[in-house]
């Protein structure tokens, strides 16, 4: 079904509206896809946060025109399905992971930080870890000293005094 001069500048305004809040655009090519997988694409793709949505590539161009993402208005080519995502890693996690399980989605293209990303960069990109598990490392390597501190204090402890705590603490420096 087509759509009408006023459909198509919605269309238009709606995707760059997402383009403006986005870090990141993930392309794939998913013809030969059933609706039962598309449907399970655009399940993880909104428990994720991803904006993923089918476009005609001309409405697409018009939309990313002027921003960051124009870089890949070239490889705008085909059937091909739009992820956007505020998160810097989520739709190429999202477009890559469902790429791995199933052949017909293809991955394309991409876009971060104004650079185009071919198909090897949108997979290095999909491979950074999210930011909660960023920063649960971080909070462990935060961590691991000062439980190390406490293992040797408690050996010396029980050195002393057969398992007691020391009745003061040395002053630190």
């Amino acid at each position: 079904m087509s759509l009408n001069r006023n459909e198509k500048a919605a269309v238009v305004t709606e995707v760059a509206a997402q383009a403006a809040a986005a870090q990141t655009l993930a392309l794939a090519e998913y013809r030969g896809l059933t609706v039962a997988h598309m449907d399970a694409l655009r399940k993880q793709a909104r428990e994720q946060g991803v904006y993923l949505h089918v476009l005609k590539n001309t409405l697409a161009r018009r939309a990313v025109a002027g921003t960051p993402f124009e870089v890949v208005s070239e490889a705008m080519v085909g059937p091909l399905i739009y992820g956007f995502s505020e998160d810097a890693v989520a739709a190429a996690k999202v477009i890559a992971d469902f790429a791995k399980t199933n052949d017909k989605l293809v991955v394309k293209a991409g876009a971060y930080a104004g650079k185009a990303l071919d198909v090897e960069g949108v997979k290095a990109l999909a491979s950074i870890p999210s930011r909660e598990v960023l920063i649960a490392q971080v909070a462990g390597l935060l961590k691991s000293p000062i439980q190390r501190m406490a293992g040797v204090l408690a050996a010396v402890a029980e050195q002393r005094g057969g398992g007691e705590a020391p009745a003061e603490a040395p002053a630190a420096a």
